[in-house]
């Protein structure tokens, strides 16, 4: 099941986040459910940025497995269970990454911030409650586009 997916820039900034399973609220008390979910964005930062391109896109965190990936400037992450196949979600990655790319007809940082509505549009009708929906690029287009006809 996914966690969590997150988009974002070699600089840090998240531009899309979205979490399927509430972050565990620290033991001591401390803190909100947005701070863990902050502190949990700049940690996996941290570690996907810094890691050598010589290794696996797969890393071990706390009870998650991240999984990343680098498109020119953005990182696409999805956090599942460890037991999870890594090779699918490495695909799924790629595969979210291609239907913005047909969307917006070759994708940058600039269209996802300022049609963030629309990428969380597709994410809904790519992903949904933390399982993969629809697999189908042409289906998943179609749907958000008839979402689109009806605002």
């Amino acid at each position: 099941m996914i966690r969590f997916f997150l988009l974002q820039n070699r600089q840090g900034k998240t531009r899309l986040s979205k979490w399927y399973v509430p972050p565990p609220i620290p033991q001591n008390g401390s803190g909100s459910s947005e701070t863990e979910k902050l502190r949990i964005e700049a940690e996996v930062h941290r570690l996907v940025t810094a890691r050598d391109k010589k290794y696996t896109n797969f890393i071990e965190y706390n009870n998650y497995k991240v999984i990343y990936r680098r498109y020119a400037g953005l990182f696409f992450t999805i956090a599942v269970d460890l037991s999870d196949n890594e090779l699918s979600y490495l695909e799924s990655i790629h595969l979210f990454v291609e239907l913005l790319d047909s969307y917006f007809s070759n994708v940058c940082e600039l269209d996802i911030v300022f049609n963030f509505n629309k990428v969380y549009s597709i994410l809904d009708e790519y992903m949904l409650a933390g399982e993969i929906e629809e697999t189908s690029k042409r289906e998943i287009l179609d749907r958000v586009k008839l979402l689109e006809k009806m605002e």
